[in-house]
């Protein structure tokens, strides 16, 4: 019985066996237990072990079969001050770390960052997106992050590197002085310049940023609104050569019979969009009136009469269409 109890006190084999997704550091339970001198540690592809001996870090182990004795603990036997034929079972602290990469991590700005924004002027801007990482240094991820934790978690860091991402974020924006328009057009470039600027800040907890994207930046709906706003102005100012294009297209194509009517309609189509157009931009600008429609019905017609002297339609035709025109003027 007195051989079993010490027997249990005594680790013979080491390993983490069961490396459960998420988990970036595991520590082995050495509680009432002691690492028996020459024992086989066993550190599997994906996994780095640290030893560290009251909370000071030690020896560090890579993949592959270890036997631990003094001469292949060197840092953890200065720390004890054990000689070259010390041989009794030791107790210290072991940590294993995974080194798989972190993926489809998500970021994004809980609420909006406020910008200057060269082309909009002060605006809210959100982004989305995901990145990945791997712990590069476990050194430095023990002594700043998961030294007082039996197991450190992806979840547990969420927070810190979400913050993290968000201050360069914000920082960026700030001192970059580009147009909302261009960061949304060139996301990819945009994402390659933000992952270089926090590499540093992963680096500090000893992660490597493996991979960053941007895939979302977007104003709010009202700045929005606005934008779509500014675009159909825009447009309503081309209509005048938009329609001036189609009715020459339809001219082009001569003849008689149905296709040429359909050449008049679209021809008077055109011809009053354009100018409704102009009565529209003239009601924006606190000019417009029905007189305003109303000549552009007359102009409408002549230009139909210039179509009926070229032969382009018939007399029948011009007639039926300037009576339609006709019952529209007020």
């Amino acid at each position: 019985m007195v051989f079993n109890f010490f027997k249990k006190q005594l680790i013979d084999v080491i390993e983490w066996s069961d490396e459960a997704p998420g988990v970036l550091s595991y520590r082995y339970p050495m509680q009432d237990r002691e690492i028996q001198n020459g024992a086989q540690l066993t550190v599997r592809q994906t996994q780095i072990a640290l030893f560290v001996n009251e909370g000071v870090v030690a020896d560090l182990f890579g993949p592959g079969m270890h036997t631990l004795a003094t001469r292949n603990l060197p840092v953890l036997t200065n720390l004890q001050n054990w000689d070259k034929a010390f041989q009794s079972p030791f107790k210290s602290d072991l940590i294993f770390f995974t080194t798989n990469e972190q993926i489809d991590q998500k970021w994004g700005t809980a609420s909006p960052i406020t910008v200057r924004d060269k082309d909009f002027g002060v605006v809210r801007i959100r982004a989305f997106g995901t990145f990945s990482y791997r712990l590069k240094n476990p050194k430095v991820f023990f002594q700043k992050l998961s030294a007082n934790q039996e197991v450190f978690t992806a979840g547990d860091l969420e927070g810190q590197l979400k913050s993290t991402i968000l201050t360069s974020l914000a920082t960026y924006f700030g001192k970059s002085q580009i147009s909302f328009l261009d960061m949304a057009a060139h996301q990819e470039s945009f994402s390659q310049t933000l992952k270089t600027q926090l590499m540093d800040d992963f680096s500090n907890y000893g992660l490597s940023l493996e991979s960053f994207f941007v895939q979302s930046v977007s104003l709010p709906e009202e700045v929005q609104a606005q934008i779509d706003k500014i675009g159909g102005m825009k447009i309503t100012g081309n209509m005048k050569d938009y329609t001036q294009f189609q009715t020459a297209e339809s001219l082009t194509k001569g003849g008689t019979g149905a296709g040429t009517s359909a050449g008049i309609e679209l021809a008077a189509a055109l011809a009053m969009g354009q100018n409704m157009a102009k009565s529209f931009q003239g009601s924006e600008s606190g000019g417009g009136s029905g007189a305003d429609a109303n000549e552009g019905i007359l102009k409408t017609i002549n230009q139909l009469h210039d179509l009926k002297t070229k032969g382009v339609i018939s007399d029948a035709e011009f007639e039926t269409k300037k009576a339609e025109l006709l019952k529209q003027i007020k």
